[in-house]
């Protein structure tokens, strides 16, 4: 049953919310307040691993993404190559010529990581077959086609009559024997190509080379990215990665390593207050005074010219005021 002092009590509370916080200035001040209690307390006394970790966990890697999402990056990533401001900025004005200098310095100072994995590149069986058969071809494409063997009289014949020798001697054709040849020596071969790589990549040769290879493209537009991906194709491929991310998301790999990460990340942080945590993500006290409170002022000025937070506020004031308590303060008997 209602009762008159406390409706009216209720709904003068109630206008007093509307009120103040009708007002830009008092939602500023709460933001800032909320703040510098929120900044002082450390992460440990907030929020405890075994509460973050299950979240991400549920978030990130049990929860398939859905179809809307992969569809929105595949349309992101097409309006991003087909934006027209692609064919009138260079590559060199978003890519600034210091960095990329340095890059080049980085890599062609990394002496012994390259020739490590030129090291294995040459001793991969399957540059050795691809290095004899490109010795091959070019051998015999010499004795067949040679420009000697087109252009001067009789020497065709003497090539021919070589060959013949030759094979007749070893018993056997020459393309067999020197397949053979090639086999047999294929790792002196092999071990001179890496010398002769090395030379070519030594650092000097390599930095010219990628500073050769930046003055090249520095001039082209970001739009001729679009000659070497099918935009057209742009849905299948970003499925074909959805769906490694769905094999690699319920692997106990990555489980372990994002357990891992987020604990390993808890130790450093558990005893540093929010005020340290928040600002390594450029989040201060200007942030929430300016931009975050500028974001979120409409959202409660929506609210209260909706009702909504009166309707949700009365709910909780009910409560209170037709409480036992509460009306025994007051002097009125529960029904009355």
């Amino acid at each position: 049953m209602k009762n008159n002092l406390v409706e009216q009590l209720i709904n003068a509370q109630l206008a007093f919310i509307d009120q103040e916080f009708s007002q830009s200035e008092t939602i500023k001040i709460e933001f800032t307040e909320f703040y510098h209690w929120f900044r002082k307390h450390t992460l440990k006394e907030i929020w405890s691993f075994e509460y973050i970790h299950p979240l991400i966990q549920k978030q990130i890697l049990a929860t398939p993404a859905s179809h809307f999402l992969i569809e929105q990056i595949a349309e992101h990533i097409r309006f991003a190559l087909i934006h027209p401001s692609n064919d009138d900025t260079l590559i060199e004005d978003i890519i600034p010529v210091l960095t990329i200098d340095k890059i080049a310095q980085y890599v062609a100072s990394k002496s012994g990581h390259r020739q490590a994995l030129i090291k294995r590149i040459v001793n991969n069986p399957s540059f050795s077959s691809m290095l004899t058969q490109l010795i091959h071809h070019s051998i015999q494409d010499y004795i067949d086609n040679s420009m000697v063997n087109k252009k001067v009289p009789g020497v065709g014949r003497f090539m021919k009559m070589g060959k013949s020798v030759l094979e007749s001697v070893t018993d056997t054709n020459l393309d067999d024997t020197v397949k053979h040849y090639l086999q047999k020596n294929i790792i002196k071969i092999s071990q001179l190509s890496e010398q002769v790589i090395n030379q070519q990549f030594d650092d000097h040769k390599l930095y010219h080379f990628q500073a050769n290879l930046w003055h090249k493209i520095k001039k082209v537009p970001i739009g001729v990215l679009r000659q070497y991906i099918e935009i057209n194709d742009l849905p299948k491929t970003v499925e074909m990665g959805h769906e490694i991310w769905e094999h690699i998301r319920q692997t106990d790999y990555l489980k372990k390593q994002v357990y891992d990460g987020i604990f390993a990340w808890y130790v450093r942080n558990e005893q540093h207050p929010f005020d340290l945590i928040l600002r390594d993500i450029n989040i201060d006290e200007s942030l929430i005074q300016n931009e975050l409170q500028t974001l979120l002022e409409p959202i409660i000025q929506k609210m209260m010219s909706s009702e909504h937070l009166k309707s949700r506020a009365r709910i909780y004031l009910e409560k209170f005021y037709y409480s036992d308590e509460t009306l025994k303060i007051l002097g009125i008997e529960k029904g009355a």
